[in-house]
């Protein structure tokens, strides 16, 4: 082989190293166009990315119970950006807090109604709602229970007793530490209003350390609470498995009482920071003791759905024209035949029926009126032919004019006298005369009777049309009575019906009861307990307040009755005064009233 070969390996190193060396020549030119990242323009960038970002978390959520802040001057954000930025994060805190501690009270309700159920309720919670393997597993355990003797039914009730208060115990430890930590940045920021609005350049420092210092305080509560933990951890050390560590600012921050715009910042995106690992530590703990999902709960209901769906899947295919059978074609013209048949029936005919009736009523009329002339014509020839025979019959006329029943006694004597010789009062008696005045009355009665008839069958003709009518009326009210449970389930408190009314005015009632239980635990001076209490009741309040918020705006009460919910979350009034405005709101708010006081 000659020496002036190249190696291809060699070749192919050398084509790499100059794709390398001009693509990081054309990289740093096209980067020393844009600021570099100490540059002024970079952190502005980086600010104005942050206050977007925490802007849209905001939006995304649906607006509850707002900051206890005064109004805000219009200069404000525009001055204090910062500022701005510090309330949008503590608003997306309690947002974040509110949501979080209304997921754990659905699961506690779920938790705490199963431990109200009886035995057999727990035995189905075990076998049923738990999803297909602990079916089979405590299935399982039954045939293997009844063919050791023993007692599974006994054993399957304890073991849901001590989850359920697992679950309990450990859901209530975590709602009561969340709960005192959303009191008391709800406190602090009701304390740090009115000096954040005008002086926040000047407050925000303080009020920042405070809210890190709940932070940590909040760690520590949760690390203290080791029975929340047991379980899910195995160990006594459960920080190794579920590290809840909270970020500390700075000691050089501590002490300054004036900080820089960076320094904010920091602060600010440190509560961040804090904020996402307390996400992430909730997103690890709550899963697992949270009530179980719709379709774990149902799953054997669906599967046996499921089952049953596929069965007449089957059937039908069977029938069908890809199985060369034509009963699903004929079934389908049968129906057709039946639902035409059925249309015209009980709504098309009964429908034309009550139209005629009521816009044909003149016609009506005016036939009426010609039938009642010809039996009156028919009336007057009687009353003619009575009063000619009874002046005959008597020899001598009438000087007043006697009524037809006189009349017909004087021809019912007459004619009973000509009977006693039938045959020589037809030659030359009045029985003949006699007969055609009966044949004339019988024919008047037959014609009056005919009337009256016609008469009673022509006003009930709309009836016998909505008769006709009540299949499809009574089909119609039971498929929009469907709609209406379908549209409005599981509406909680938003809804419009009565229940959803009883819903709002228990929250009521809770808020009421949570207040109560917070100012008697600060008369007594237990404040951890006076913070986990208010934290539940503004939970309660938040729920209220997202509840009533669109039907207060639908009746333009919105204004007042947000005002009141907001003046409920004031920790300094007192209870007089807030007992006031709960008796005022379940009487005044017209979304608050019970159905049958609605005006």
């Amino acid at each position: 082989m000659s020496a002036s070969l190249k190696n291809p390996s060699n070749e192919s190193k050398d084509v790499k190293i100059l794709n390398s060396y001009y693509s990081n020549y054309a990289w740093r030119k096209l980067s020393s166009f844009f600021p570099s990242r100490d540059s002024n323009l970079f952190g502005k960038i980086s600010n104005f990315y942050l206050l977007l970002t925490s802007r849209a978390r905001h939006r995304r959520r649906k607006p509850g119970l707002p900051l206890p802040l005064p109004s805000k001057p219009l200069h404000f954000s525009r001055a204090i950006p910062e500022a701005s930025l510090v309330l949008d994060v503590l608003d997306y805190i309690l947002g974040h807090l509110f949501a979080s501690l209304h997921d754990i009270q659905k699961s506690l309700h779920f938790w705490q109604s199963r431990a109200e159920g009886s035995d057999v309720q727990k035995v189905y919670f075990m076998v049923f709602e738990r999803g297909p393997r602990a079916f089979i597993d405590e299935t399982i355990q039954l045939i293997h229970g009844c063919v050791s003797g023993g007692s599974p039914v006994q054993h399957l009730c304890h073991s849901a007793v001590t989850q359920i208060s697992e679950r309990i115990a450990v859901l209530t430890s975590l709602q009561h530490c969340l709960a005192k930590f959303l009191a008391q940045v709800y406190i602090e920021v009701d304390k740090f209003g009115d000096e954040l609005v005008k002086d926040p350049q000047k407050s925000l420092p303080s009020f920042l350390i405070t809210i890190n210092g709940l932070f940590l305080k909040l760690g520590a509560s949760m690390r203290h609470s080791h029975e929340m933990f047991q379980s899910f951890s195995g160990s006594d050390d459960w920080n190794n498995s579920l590290p809840l560590l909270f970020k500390k600012l700075p000691e050089a921050y501590l002490g300054g009482t004036e900080w820089t715009d960076c320094q904010i910042l920091d602060a600010v995106n440190l509560i961040n920071e804090n904020l996402h690992t307390l996400d992430c530590f909730l997103s690890l703990v709550v899963p697992r003791y949270r009530k179980p999902r719709r379709m774990t709960l149902y799953w054997f209901r669906y599967s046996c759905g499921a089952v049953g769906l596929t069965i007449c899947s089957v059937w039908l295919l069977r029938h069908s024209s890809l199985m060369g059978s034509s009963d699903i074609d004929n079934w389908i013209h049968e129906a057709r035949d039946s639902t035409v048949s059925f249309w015209n029936d009980h709504v098309e005919q009964p429908l034309l029926s009550i139209r005629d009736e009521l816009f044909e009523t003149f016609r009506r009329r005016h036939k009426g009126v010609m039938e009642l002339e010809e039996v009156q014509l028919t009336a007057d020839s009687l009353h003619r032919m009575l009063l000619t025979f009874s002046e005959q019959t008597k020899g001598e006329k009438f000087q007043e004019n006697p009524s037809d029943h006189e009349m017909m006694e004087i021809v019912m004597a007459r004619y009973e006298k000509e009977l006693m010789h039938p045959i020589q009062s037809l030659l030359g008696g009045e029985l003949a005369r006699a007969l055609l005045i009966q044949i004339q009355k019988l024919k008047l009665d037959t014609e009056t009777a005919m009337l009256e008839l016609d008469q009673i069958l022509k006003a009930n003709e709309i009836n016998f049309a909505i008769l006709a009518a009540l299949p499809a009326f009574f089909l119609f009210l039971i498929l929009v009575m469907l709609l209406r449970s379908w549209s409005t389930k599981e509406t909680g408190a938003e809804g419009r019906g009565r229940i959803d009314r009883v819903q709002r005015r228990l929250l009521i009632v809770e808020v009421e009861k949570r207040i109560m239980q917070f100012h008697n635990s600060v008369d007594h001076g237990l404040e951890e307990d006076a913070h986990c209490t208010f934290g539940l009741a503004l939970i309660s309040l938040d729920r209220l307040y997202k509840a009533v918020e669109r039907h207060a705006k639908a009746t333009g009460e919105w204004l007042s009755l947000r005002q009141d919910i907001i003046n409920l979350g004031k920790p300094d009034l007192q209870l007089t005064y807030k007992l006031t405005v709960t008796s005022r709101m379940e009487r005044v708010y017209d979304c608050l009233l019970p159905s049958s006081r609605r005006r």
